[in-house]
């Protein structure tokens, strides 16, 4: 088994949980394993209608670092009005609309998440090389939300878990603040239960492990996941002036950026 780490990162970022083709699309408060399957799926170029291509990604273990939960922002979005009717917007069904679409889209602003992925080693070579010249472009949950650099932090590391609890930068929070001991509280999301009691953790039920994504038969499956926050080393911490300096440091320390 062997891992990578990715870095999601930008202006904006919308991980859709429930609201498929409805006027309000929410927005989770971190990636899903939905989300996060269909970027390597995409990354690989794998197309929505090829199901039984989704079984590689079942056997890789997702651990999200929120270094910055972001701010939740809704836009008022329209598209399609003052057109005939033939000329608007399309609907979920084939048609046409007939006047203009409004809906209200969910964003989560200036947040910031690390995920460790874990699998077997041909699973995560494979998805390496991908992301490094991915297929299609990856992005954070909408078309228009562009990562920023660096994205793939490393494309092959031994342990990434251990790496996000104890090597890899974090980003700057203001809401955080240093504990006497030396140490940072930071939220972390763990598909498994972690193996060590926690002070504060809770647990989560989300549908959001994919079976399909074909356009109009998207399926999902449930799964756990624990919530924890851990005491990462202040060291860590990075300032907004040293932040890109660091991750560029910690991604090239094997050539691997």
């Amino acid at each position: 088994m062997s891992g990578l780490l990715l870095r999601l990162a930008g202006p904006l970022q919308s991980w859709g949980e429930r609201s498929a083709f409805s006027p309000d699309r929410d927005t989770a408060p971190f990636p899903t394993r939905s989300a996060l399957t269909g970027m390597l799926a995409a990354a690989q170029g794998i197309p929505r209608h090829d199901t039984a291509a989704l079984e590689r990604y079942a056997a890789l273990d997702f651990t999200v670092r929120v270094d910055r939960p972001g701010v939740r922002l809704v836009d008022y979005h329209t598209a399609g009005g003052g057109q005939p009717k033939e000329r608007t917007a399309a609907t979920s069904g084939g048609s046409n609309k007939g006047a203009a679409v409004i809906t209200r889209r969910h964003y989560l602003s200036d947040a910031v998440f690390v995920v460790a992925m874990t699998g077997p080693d041909d699973v995560i070579t494979a998805i390496g090389v991908a992301l490094h010249q991915p297929h299609w472009s990856p992005y954070l949950g909408r078309r228009s939300c562009v990562p920023d650099e660096p994205f793939l932090l490393r494309a092959r590391t031994t342990d990434p878990v251990d790496d996000l609890l104890q090597r890899v930068p974090l980003s700057p929070d203001p809401a955080r603040t240093a504990c006497e001991d030396g140490t940072v509280p930071v939220t972390f999301l763990w598909e498994h239960e972690p193996p060590e009691p926690r002070d504060r953790s809770d647990t989560l039920a989300l549908y959001d492990v994919p079976r399909s994504f074909t356009p109009h038969g998207r399926s999902h499956d449930r799964r756990r996941l624990y919530r924890t926050v851990e005491q990462l080393p202040a060291e860590l911490a990075a300032s907004p002036y040293t932040l890109h300096h660091k991750l560029m440091d910690y991604a090239m320390e094997e050539g691997l950026a």
